[in-house]
């Protein structure tokens, strides 16, 4: 057999690509995008800012950024014919299959979905970062047996989206919170859906397909979905001072506890710190700590016992409970920011393209020698 080139498995340290998006430090717990830490971002910026920063690779100017925001919130109503396919979708089926869904449907109605050239590119982009919010939410109104709220245009996004979640203006400091959580999940280098993405418009295909095929990835469990498992982990723990055994006694059965590890950082993830500042806030405001409190337990003991740092998953399920957001919408809402990241990188991809074709090691049989089906065993092996 012919020598092969290197493998790893999960293609691990592997470096598939440039790109001037995201930079994590691993070792220092760093992340950053086009040039600005993250923590900068969460303190400074808004949702609509960093979207910009992340198709352009620059901070806009006031009048760019308000024509930008404009332009999104124009883009925020889904046609009628959308929503009424969701309403036809059975209501027991996970938010992610009905985003999935709607997202490919949304393609069908936009008639400029196969235009070509980077003005054309950025205004889907833009369509798909305000709608993917409206159906987000539609679908959860939907499933309970209520109407779609629709979209206002006077209202930030992070506060648009929990206006038509809950049908009443939000809390100014949940507004705060959301839009601070969705800055932190905008991006995050070449992860699965990121790649997914990438891969599928490095075929030239719309970019509809190649965020669909995002989505897909992003459902997973051992990707977007981490969050909505530590939460359901934690309400089978029930009670803050059952966590300590509870984690201990998983732990020592080898079974998985999510929001623990990552593949690139080598210590705590610095989006941690702040959905955990933030967590512990809006706890104390609404008089309920429990969750945070049995997080914080949950954290100290995996850390001692097995020296995982927590990622960016403990934490958030913590302050969407606390906000009223049900277990199972939180990677729906993940997928409500990384729109922002599929489709910066899925620019940066048709900017300087080349089909993404990676080789495989071959580890099966060579030159086996053909037998007639008449000449092989009645029974197989």
């Amino acid at each position: 057999m012919a020598a092969s080139p290197t493998y790893k498995a999960g293609l691990e340290d592997v470096v598939a690509g440039t790109s001037d998006i995201c930079f994590i430090d691993g070792r220092e717990g760093r992340l950053v995008y086009c040039g600005y830490d993250i923590t900068d971002l969460a303190k400074h910026s808004t949702f609509e800012e960093t979207v910009y920063l992340l198709y352009n690779k620059r901070l806009p100017i006031r009048e760019e950024l308000k024509q930008f925001d404009a332009k999104l919130k124009g883009y925020r109503a889904v046609p009628a014919e959308v929503l009424a396919t969701l309403k036809g979708l059975p209501k027991d089926i996970h938010p992610m299959a009905a985003l999935r869904t709607a997202v490919s449907l949304l393609g069908n109605f936009d008639p400029a979905a196969e235009k070509t050239g980077r003005e054309a590119y950025v205004e889907t982009a833009m369509k798909l970062v305000a709608q993917t919010a409206t159906v987000t939410a539609a679908w959860e109104r939907i499933r309970q047996g209520q109407e779609p709220v629709a979209p206002r245009t006077d209202l930030s996004h992070a506060a648009n989206f929990l206006y038509m979640l809950f049908g009443t203006e939000p809390d100014p400091y949940h507004a705060h919170v959301f839009d601070v959580a969705l800055i932190l999940h905008a991006d995050h280098e070449l992860n699965a859906s990121t790649f997914s993405g990438r891969v599928t418009v490095a075929t030239l295909t719309d970019i509809y397909s190649a965020v669909t095929a995002a989505i897909g990835a992003l459902k997973g469990p051992l990707h977007g979905g981490a969050n909505e498992h530590v939460m359901k982990m934690e309400q089978e723990i029930g009670e803050i001072d059952r966590a300590e055994e509870w984690i201990k006694d998983a732990l020592a059965q080898k079974k998985k506890v999510m929001g623990f590890g990552h593949r690139v950082y080598r210590t705590k993830d610095p989006r941690a710190f702040i959905l955990e500042e933030m967590a512990g806030e809006l706890g104390r405001r609404a008089g309920n700590t429990k969750w945070f409190e049995m997080t914080r337990v949950i954290e100290q003991t995996v850390l001692k016992e097995k020296g995982l740092y927590p990622n960016v998953d403990l934490y958030s399920g913590a302050a969407y409970t606390v906000m009223g957001i049900a277990t199972d919408l939180f990677t729906p809402i993940f997928a409500v920011s990384r729109i922002s990241g599929w489709t910066a990188h899925i620019l940066e991809q048709l900017g300087n393209n080349r089909i993404i074709r990676p080789r495989a090691e071959y580890t099966g049989a060579e030159k086996l020698a053909y037998i007639p089906l008449e000449d092989r065993p009645t029974q197989a092996n």
